[in-house]
């Protein structure tokens, strides 16, 4: 008969890699450098008139680069309360 008792050998619980505080801070950084390239392509594109019609590409990149990265810092924050 199989018994329904929980391992007394573990007590911790083992996240993943790709859930470790480095990898976010990796990630937020990576996040940070494409937020600075998008703005600095909204800059560009207002000065040159040739590219007036491409800026929706490097506000796409600001977008979505600060999306993910208060995604991220939000994901840290709770484990950060939760423990």
């Amino acid at each position: 008969m199989l018994s329904n008792k929980i391992p007394v050998f573990r007590k911790k619980v083992t996240t993943p890699w790709y859930q470790s505080k480095m990898v976010y801070g990796l990630t937020i950084a990576f996040l940070l450098f494409v937020l600075l390239f998008g703005l600095v392509g909204i800059s560009v594109t207002r000065e040159i008139e040739q590219y007036h019609e491409y800026v929706w590409v490097p506000v796409v990149l600001v977008v979505l680069s600060t999306g993910v990265m208060i995604s991220a810092i939000i994901r840290l924050i709770r484990r950060h309360y939760l423990k």
